[in-house]
């Protein structure tokens, strides 16, 4: 066999490399698949960190240079180096990290993506044996936007970088993009001295730095759960780029599968919120029509008692998580009060809105910590026709996902996102700290109609005390 394979021109560290790169790839698509289910989401992740393991591993035993030489020894070292206090970091920071601030890990982890790639183009693009100059710069440029994005993605979900509206932001960015694509077409054709084009490529990524930063800073708080997922999706294919530049299929595979889940989650969500692309990106969320008047009405207060009776001789209760459920911690008691409600032969569900919370399936994640079975989690466009058959929705820290101005009022910055229609149910509890708006900053009329009460305060103290009033009935 040996034989065979050194007449090929192939080594046996060849085909094992190859193989394992192989096995990798079916490890990502298993690890993707068992993704797609709370239960086996864990799971998914050790078989996709497998296969990314194996093909680490491989790669520094039978890896072979230009020059027919495996990885020097140093470099070995040195890598295995990085990775242990990489892991170490990971692992203190995903231990501490709270459930509320999962929303800016995902986007710092993001960002050091985009950031890995950036540098391996950066660096291959000095080298006299590439060839892919053109996939060097897309993953230069790919890689560099992926991570100043998701750092201002950070900083505007942890509240330290603000909105900005301005018209001409989106006049300056298709100017910055343009003046992006003519700098990569002038470098791929290769006229410039050699010098010249490492000072165009370094300007080049400054000027990329800069489009990730001003891309992100005009997106809308309400629109952040789709951004993180285009940004997630960039990060990907700047990492099958960096596979290009070094034909490795690990790379490749394990780029593109990042790539299209991000591309496909991205449309998805557009789709649940009735947009295109191109209205999130340039800021864009909804408005600009004849407004109607609201009468804002008066906020009915509900006690913990009646809450209580009300919840407990009630057939269909629907209980809508949000934001202010990841605040308060609130998912494993908010389980408690819909095992106590089911003791009682109340038929409870947990509707889901595609974008609510800070992240993509952020809710999903915070109920599945807390053991809610996945069969009682249903999407906005299933419960919606039991709304108006249910007895009680319970809305814990939602705000937006549930505001009836998108469905009637065309000046409202919402308008035309599908919405979780609470408002046509029979009876509707409320549980916020305050008045205050939502993260698109609106007023929700729904807390004003005759059918709501509010319950005011801390989501977990408001839920045990109902837990607390029901066990006593």
């Amino acid at each position: 066999m040996d034989t065979v394979l050194s007449n090929l021109g192939v080594g046996s560290g060849d085909v094992i490399l190859e193989f394992s790169y192989l096995l990798a790839a079916i490890f990502f698509v298993i690890g993707l698949k068992r993704l797609s289910h709370p239960e086996s989401a864990r799971n998914g992740n050790l078989w996709a960190a497998g296969g990314m393991l194996l093909a680490i591993i491989t790669t520094m035993i039978f890896h072979k240079t230009g020059a027919g030489e495996g990885i020097a020894i140093t470099n070995i070292v040195i890598i295995l180096v990085v990775i242990a206090i990489g892991s170490v970091i990971g692992a203190v920071i995903a231990r501490r990290i709270k459930m509320t601030d999962m929303p800016q890990l995902v986007s710092v982890f993001n960002a050091t993506g985009g950031a890995a790639s950036a540098l391996v183009a950066l660096i291959e693009f000095s080298n006299p044996e590439n060839e892919s100059t053109l996939v060097t710069l897309l993953g230069l440029v790919i890689g560099i936007i992926a991570f100043s994005g998701s750092m201002i993605a950070y900083g505007k979900l942890d509240g330290k970088v603000g909105d900005i509206f301005a018209g001409f932001m989106k006049y300056l960015n298709l100017f910055i993009l343009l003046i992006i694509v003519v700098l990569i077409v002038y470098i791929t054709a290769g006229t410039a001295p050699f010098e010249t084009q490492q000072l165009l490529v370094y300007l080049l990524l400054t000027i990329a730095l800069i489009y990730g930063i001003t891309f992100v800073l005009p997106i809308g708080g309400a629109d952040m759960p789709v951004v993180i997922s285009l940004l997630n999706s960039f990060t990907g294919i700047a990492a099958a780029m960096a596979g290009f530049i070094y034909q490795n299929q690990a790379m490749i595979l394990g780029g593109i599968f990042v790539g299209s889940a991000g591309t496909i989650l991205t449309i998805l969500m557009c789709k649940a919120m009735n947009r295109s692309l191109l209205n999130v990106i340039i800021g864009s969320f909804g408005g600009g029509g004849e407004g109607i008047e609201h009468e804002a009405g008066v906020i009915k207060e509900v006690s913990a008692s009646d809450a209580a009776v009300l919840l407990s001789y009630s057939q269909k209760v629907v209980i809508v998580p949000g934001y202010g459920l990841a605040v308060a911690q609130a998912q494993h008691v908010c389980n408690d009060l819909a095992k106590l409600l089911e003791e009682k032969d109340v038929e409870v569900k947990f509707a889901i809105h595609p974008v609510a919370g800070r992240m993509p399936g952020h809710m999903n994640v915070l109920l599945a910590e807390a053991e809610v079975p996945y069969e009682k989690l249903v999407e906005m466009d299933d419960i919606n026709p039991d709304m108006p058959n249910t007895d009680v929705v319970v809305i814990i820290g939602a705000n937006d996902v549930v505001n009836p101005a998108a469905l009637d009022d065309p000046s409202s910055p919402i308008y035309g996102m599908p919405i979780i229609k609470a408002h046509e149910a029979k009876n509707v509890i409320v549980m916020k700290r305050g008045m205050g708006k939502g993260y698109a900053a609106i007023e929700n009329y729904l807390f004003f109609a005759d059918n709501t009460r509010m319950f005011f305060g801390s989501a977990k103290d408001s839920i045990q005390k109902l837990v607390s009033e029901i066990k006593n009935l």
